[in-house]
């Protein structure tokens, strides 16, 4: 069941039909579950003892930072699959996918910086955490630089896929870089295997923003995907009659 999946999200056409119903729902969803979450972080979830309401940029940071490494590692592998099994698909979408994680770096850039004025007393310091995040914006600006050098379209898909797949060693990197050096960035609040280090009231909002927004890029970058279709499909049948109907 789950190849056949598979082999209907590799066919352009079969994609198209099932995104038309798929990805109006997703893009509703996630934007409620912002408004939810962010009405949470702002509103109904305390402050910090130590931050105060500085803390609040957290339920935007924190979920863009993870959407930024979350989108590289999808796209690294969706450009690892089209450049083992050709299959352009997944050529479509890490290209789809490199401005959305690209946007979500700047911003989680630009909130850090934000944060840090009062927190450190300077917007910017070489910090491992930060330094290795404006790595992972410059492998998504590179990516699309790459592949757009390229008059060839598949000859670009393979060479900036083989960016992507190197530059996924950045993302554990950036991960671990709070524990592997000292950094001034805290550890991370929220732990897969041991309990988070926050209060419920500030711990459901973040999860609901960090779903919501990673639930969003996937449908942005889905929509995309779709107007890569168009654009390289653009002479099949079907895209024809999809336009005229």
């Amino acid at each position: 069941m789950t190849w056949q999946w598979f082999n209907r999200l590799t066919s352009p056409k079969s994609y198209f039909d099932i995104t038309d119903w798929l990805l109006p729902p997703m893009l509703i969803i996630s934007v409620i579950l912002m408004m939810v979450g962010t009405y949470l972080g702002l509103y109904d979830s305390p402050i910090d003892y130590q931050q105060g309401n500085t803390v609040r940029i957290m339920y935007i940071h924190v979920p863009t930072a993870t959407a930024s490494m979350f989108g590289y590692v999808v796209m690294a592998i969706a450009a690892a699959v089209g450049y083992i099994w050709r299959i352009k698909m997944a050529h479509m979408a890490a290209l789809s996918i490199a401005p959305v994680g690209a946007a979500m770096t700047f911003l989680a850039l630009v909130t850090g910086a934000i944060w840090g004025k009062p927190t450190w007393g300077t917007w910017w310091v070489w910090d491992a955490r930060l330094t290795t995040e404006l790595i992972l914006f410059f492998l998504y600006v590179g990516f699309m630089a790459l592949h757009s050098a390229f008059e060839d379209r598949e000859l670009g898909d393979r060479a900036a896929g083989v960016l992507a797949m190197v530059g996924v060693v950045n993302v554990p990197i950036i991960h671990y870089s709070v524990y592997w050096w000292n950094t001034l960035h805290q550890k991370s609040s929220i732990s897969v295997a041991g309990k988070a280090s926050m209060p419920v009231e500030m711990l459901t909002p973040l999860l609901l923003m960090m779903f919501a927004i990673i639930l969003f890029c996937t449908a942005i970058s889905m929509y995309r995907i779709r107007n890569e279709i168009l654009d390289r499909e653009r002479d099949k049948n079907w895209i024809k009659e999809r336009l005229s109907a």
